[in-house]
């Protein structure tokens, strides 16, 4: 099966995804992982990473896109994936659509996490308590809501009309038990 998790910064693609993956045995793509695995590594691209990171920008369209098409291509990919994060720009998606129908992948469903800005500042800063993570600062984080609402919430209405069969919203404010079964149920609707 195969996954594209999207929504806001916070608004628990990767806690979704994370439960999921353990049910379905195939592997969470966060680009948001990778890079941050990236950063650790001591070279130039993890250099501009860094600045571009603790910045609160996105990494470019070029190096995301090449980094997650590896990915997809690689064995542990083969039966599925969840996609968290990726695509975030019209570029990027107009990459992954195009990168897909070039390798015969079809997606599966496409799922939507739909959470209000108060939200998603409150739950960033309660999880920058918890994880400790320098991108979780407060004007780190308006800069992630304003390239979020910019450069992502567009793909919201272009994935709804061009995959509305297997485009669904979740109502991302609900506790993490109820997502969770409401996207299950979703899947069981879509899929089996």
């Amino acid at each position: 099966m195969k996954f594209i998790f999207f929504g806001p910064p916070g608004s628990g693609k990767g806690t979704q995804a994370n439960l999921l993956v353990n049910s379905l045995n195939i592997p969470h793509l966060s680009t948001g992982d990778i890079l941050r695995s990236k950063l650790e590594e001591q070279d130039s691209l993890s250099d501009s990473l860094r600045k571009i990171i603790s910045s609160g920008n996105l990494v470019s369209d070029e190096i995301t896109n090449k980094i997650v098409s590896e990915k997809l291509l690689s064995s542990d990919c083969k039966s599925g994936f969840i996609l968290d994060g990726y695509p975030r720009t019209l570029s990027q998606s107009s990459f992954l659509i195009s990168f897909f129908e070039n390798n015969n992948i079809n997606l599966d469903l496409i799922v939507y996490f739909k959470l209000d800005q108060k939200n998603v500042e409150n739950r960033i800063i309660s999880r920058s308590k918890i994880e400790q993570r320098s991108d979780d600062n407060i004007e780190v984080i308006k800069t992630r809501i304003k390239k979020y609402d910019e450069e992502t919430a567009p793909l919201v209405e272009i994935y709804r009309q061009k995959f509305p069969q297997i485009f669904i919203e979740i109502n991302a404010a609900q506790d993490i038990s109820k997502i969770q079964d409401e996207i299950k149920n979703k899947l069981k609707n879509a899929i089996f």
